[in-house]
């Protein structure tokens, strides 16, 4: 994964958490950030999430906390739930390819983004505001990534918000992407002057260093 390995070569040590996210429930998947915290040992903990990730990580950090506890950047969560959830999570071909964790994203008072509540550590959010299905895009109200609204993306408590032009399923790919995940790890906002110019900058200095 391209923003794996840009973090591997400003010198992070990444644990890139794998986990069965159509087979089981959320909290079912917990246990799988317990390992992935552990393999860090006594160093800081920053968290990056996509999509479900965002989810997944706000539920094990309402319960945990690493000692030495980061910052947090999340790329195009449902935080508060996905209406793709809402509209298509009858239909038995859906439910196959999303499993239970999935189903869980919807936007209701009852579905669990909503009740995991406000964040209390450093975050901030990335949005993608461009798709190119216009089919899903239809099912959802104002600007959006395809899959999540740039709206549903906000948390209560967050440090920072910026939206990209980019799309849900290729978003950590982008190179504006990952220098704004980049910059609020390591300085607790997102630096909206940047360019694309300046991220490839970096990471050549990263490299020749």
């Amino acid at each position: 994964m391209v923003i794996e390995q840009s973090f591997d070569a400003l010198g992070y040590h990444v644990v890139n958490l794998h986990y069965p996210s159509t087979e089981a429930t959320v909290q079912q998947l917990l246990g799988y950030v317990d390992g992935a915290v552990a393999k860090c040992g006594d160093r800081r903990v920053n968290f990056v999430t996509h999509s479900m990730g965002g989810i997944l990580a706000r539920a094990w950090l309402a319960d945990n906390r690493p000692k030495n506890m980061g910052r947090v950047v999340m790329l195009a969560p449902p935080n508060k739930g996905s209406e793709i959830v809402d509209a298509l999570g009858d239909l038995s071909l859906y439910r196959f390819f999303t499993g239970p964790a999935g189903l869980q994203l919807g936007t209701g008072p009852e579905d669990l983004p909503h009740q995991l509540g406000p964040v209390d550590f450093e975050l901030g959010v990335i949005a993608g505001s461009r798709t190119f299905n216009p089919v899903l895009c239809s099912l959802i109200q104002g600007d959006n990534d395809g899959k999540v609204s740039v709206a549903s993306t906000m948390v209560q408590g967050m440090t920072d918000h910026i939206v990209l032009p980019v799309t849900h399923t290729w978003l950590m790919n982008n190179p504006l992407v990952i220098g704004q995940t980049v910059q609020f790890i390591e300085h607790g906002r997102f630096d909206r002057g940047m360019t694309t110019r300046d991220i490839l900058h970096r990471f050549t200095v990263s490299v020749v260093e």
